[in-house]
Formats: structure tokens, C-alpha cells, sequence
């Protein structure tokens, strides 16, 4: 895909640009489809969308924020996006391969499952932000990417955990 007025040199360099930025941070764009799905076809799925959202905004990127702040705001938005859409569309039955990928012989397993099953039963928003929060981030950064205040990511914090506190474990 070329623009008008940009040479084939101008394109392999963005290419090439783009190509290392997405080296560096795939790992957040994996965790965050993995927050956001509920199985490996899906995770490539939404892997896939947020690359394309990343090569369309790539130009327009004008470094007002850093790599890793813009890249969770796109991955996020597009995950949450991409949920919305598949709650109009109504539910789909995933596959079922008759493959146990996770043990859950271990009890620290059992807690980290527990834990992600109500992380999942979370708004979108409230996903994000844990999220974020698991990822070590200030409130300030985690602020930053969601648009919000440092001081309602700590209200919103506050009630996240009183609310997965308080859920059961159906």
C-alpha cells in the first residue's frame, strides 16, 4: 500500500519502523487479547485487528504519548471493541477439542484461574484497568491510556477489587 507522494524508500522505512515497534511490544498486545478472549482463536483474532489498527494509526502517530501508552490505548479499544460487537451478534460456542491445555491438579493454579474467571465477568473498562494494574503500572500511566484521572483509576481500583472480593465462584 503506497501514498501518494511517498517513495518506496519512504515505505520500506515505515515498514521497517512499524515492524520494530510491534517486536518490542507484542507481549502487551498478547496480554491484552488474552484479557480480552476466551481462546486461541480468538486472541489471533483480535492479535490481527489491533496490527491493523496499529499500520492505519502508524502515520498519524504524532509521539504525544509514548509507544507503550498509544499501543495499549489501541489494543484496548479495539478489545473492547471487538466485545461489544460480539455481544450484538450474540453468543458464540467455541470449538471444543477435547484438549486440557491447564492442569488443575496445582492449588496455586486453581487460585489464578478463580481469579481470571472473575476478571472476566468484569465491564470492559474494569478489565482494562486491571489489567493494567497486574501489568505494574502507575496509576498515572494507567490514567493516561484510559483517559481517565489518577485519582478515579484509584476509586475505580477500590471498587474493582471490593467487587471480584465479593463475587462467587460459580
Amino acid at each position: 500500500m503506497r501514498l501518494i507522494g511517498q517513495t518506496e524508500k519512504d515505505m520500506e522505512a515505515l515498514e521497517h519502523d512499524f515492524a520494530q515497534i510491534v517486536r518490542e511490544h507484542k507481549g502487551t498486545i498478547y496480554t491484552v487479547c488474552y484479557m480480552f478472549s476466551q481462546n486461541e482463536d480468538e486472541v489471533a483474532d483480535l492479535f490481527q485487528d489491533i496490527l491493523v489498527n496499529l499500520w492505519n494509526g502508524f502515520r498519524k502517530f504524532r509521539g504525544d504519548s509514548s509507544h507503550n501508552t498509544w499501543i495499549y490505548r489501541v489494543s484496548l479499544n479495539t478489545c473492547i471493541s471487538a466485545e461489544r460487537k460480539k455481544k450484538r451478534k450474540g453468543e458464540t460456542i467455541p470449538l471444543d477439542m477435547n484438549i486440557n491445555l491447564f492442569d488443575d491438579s496445582g492449588e496455586d493454579l486453581k487460585q489464578i484461574r478463580m481469579l481470571q474467571e472473575r476478571i472476566s465477568r468484569l465491564g470492559p473498562f474494569d478489565r482494562a484497568i486491571v489489567l493494567l494494574w497486574l501489568e505494574n503500572m502507575s496509576y498515572d500511566e494507567i490514567g493516561n491510556i484510559v483517559g481517565i484521572s489518577a485519582k478515579n483509576v484509584s476509586v475505580r481500583l477500590v471498587r474493582i477489587k471490593d467487587q471480584l472480593k465479593n463475587m462467587s465462584n460459580e
